[in-house]
């Protein structure tokens, strides 16, 4: 699947990299350990045979599909801190089975988290942002919700992420493959229920509007 999405990306566009899927990101870490806890015990990541050959400390995890490469601070001092969760910083997304699972377990670890909902042609997104050890963002969501429709015009690709504020002067388009109606800029501002009740809704500023394209 992934083989034959990247290839209806690229359909027309010549030049572009033989490239297949992702394979990994690398981060790196005050600590290793702490960093190995981390994705391990909270993000559900297996440690994998790394390179003996490489010279500097490290450790390698996968599951998912992709792999976590942590990388050990050769000045952990000089790692920025970071104590706001802005759902606009880099950060790295997955799916997950059950929104309000992942708060609770967040919960139960005494995780700072804040969410936010993305609304779309009547279609509603939920997500969770939270930190690593090292501050670098984790986004927990069910963004499958939203179908993956490429742009005619690959020009317009950064105008379609803001539609917060277009969506404020004029009502959004629903997709045409969807039985939704068209949403209005009030909707488009606001999250509203949706079939999983369980998820609260995060509403009354531009990022719980915006579309996120990260």
């Amino acid at each position: 699947m992934v083989n034959t999405t990247a290839a209806m990306m690229s359909v027309g566009r010549s030049g572009v990299l033989p490239l297949a899927s992702l394979n990994h990101i690398s981060i790196v870490c005050r600590s290793v350990e702490a960093s190995l806890d981390f994705y391990m015990n909270i993000l559900g990541f297996t440690p994998v045979r790394r390179p003996g050959s490489f010279n500097f400390d490290g450790a390698w995890l996968f599951n998912y599909g992709i792999g976590i490469h942590l990388l050990q601070s050769e000045d952990p001092e000089s790692l920025p801190e970071k104590t706001e969760i802005n759902p606009k910083d880099n950060h790295i997304s997955f799916q997950c089975e059950s929104m309000p699972a992942v708060e609770r377990r967040l919960k139960e670890l005494d995780i700072p988290y804040i969410k936010r909902c993305v609304e779309e042609g009547g279609i509603f997104v939920d997500q969770i942002f939270f930190h690593d050890p090292d501050g670098f963002m984790i986004e927990i969501c069910n963004c499958d919700n939203l179908p993956v429709i490429p742009l005619g015009d690959q020009t317009f690709a950064m105008a379609s992420c803001k539609r917060a504020v277009a969506a404020k002067q004029q009502p959004l388009t629903p997709v045409p493959a969807q039985a939704a109606p068209p949403a209005t800029a009030a909707a488009a501002a606001q999250c509203v229920p949706s079939a999983n009740k369980a998820m609260p809704r995060v509403a009354g500023d531009e990022a719980a509007a915006h579309i996120s394209c990260a």
